[in-house]
């Protein structure tokens, strides 16, 4: 007999409770197991033990906004193939700059439409599903990626990245010496139904240079990013 596949895990991260009831409502009818906490202190707690697939998060909350409260998540090691999608009332560009900069994976205005977001948390977890076979493994350039269990080693030594850190500087890998367009990453890591600025991109490349140095990522002026597999 064949395992059952668990169904993901949510959590709701919001100080409207109308919000939280309308997104638990939708949400369990797909079939997914929820958590909620109405803050962002409380959600970092929550997701310690409940170790969500997916955080769904508000930015303007008390206490602790969204930012500080994702930025914090993504540095706990349990979480590090965790989703992030941002829900805010901000439309103002900076907001989505900052989510980004802190590893959302995607960001949705308010009033939230219960249908369209359930088809953007169906493509996150449809292209997870899809993903080439798990067991790859990139030795290249005293780097090694390891798709199985999401971690970097550089010269034996262990380089943390959020997941979509790691899935852009996989795909770079893959294709070495490759020269591919900020569009063309958007498409391939972030995929054609997240609405995502192109400066996202700048954005990840900056912090994986921070992470890994910049002998490996090189930029072709006016064109895209490439992955150096001649560098000493």
């Amino acid at each position: 007999m064949s395992a059952v596949t668990p169904s993901p895990k949510i959590l709701l991260v919001d100080d409207d409770p109308d919000i939280i009831e309308l997104l638990q409502y939708n949400l369990e009818k797909e079939g997914y197991i929820i958590n909620s906490a109405s803050d962002g202190r409380r959600a970092v707690e929550v997701a310690r033990t409940f170790h969500p697939d997916l955080v769904l998060l508000d930015i303007m909350m008390p206490q602790q906004d969204g930012i500080e409260t994702g930025r914090q998540l993504r540095e706990l090691p349990e979480l590090k193939n965790t989703y992030i999608l941002f829900l805010t009332a901000r439309s103002e560009e900076y907001s989505e700059i900052a989510a980004f900069e802190i590893g959302a994976d995607d960001y949705i205005t308010k009033p939230i439409k219960p249908r369209a977001l359930m088809s953007r948390i169906r493509a996150l977890f449809r292209r997870e599903a899809q993903k080439s076979d798990p067991g790859e493994k990139i030795d290249i350039g005293g780097l090694s990626i390891n798709r199985q269990n999401y971690t970097v080693t550089q010269d034996e030594h262990s380089v943390v990245l959020p997941k979509k850190e790691f899935e852009l500087l996989f795909f770079l890998a893959q294709t070495p010496n490759k020269v591919f367009s900020r569009e063309e990453l958007l498409q391939r890591i972030w995929g054609a139904d997240i609405y995502v600025l192109e400066r996202t991109v700048d954005v990840h490349i900056r912090k994986l240079r921070e992470k890994i140095g910049d002998r490996h990522i090189k930029t072709l002026k006016g064109v895209g990013y490439m992955f150096d597999a001649e560098t000493e």
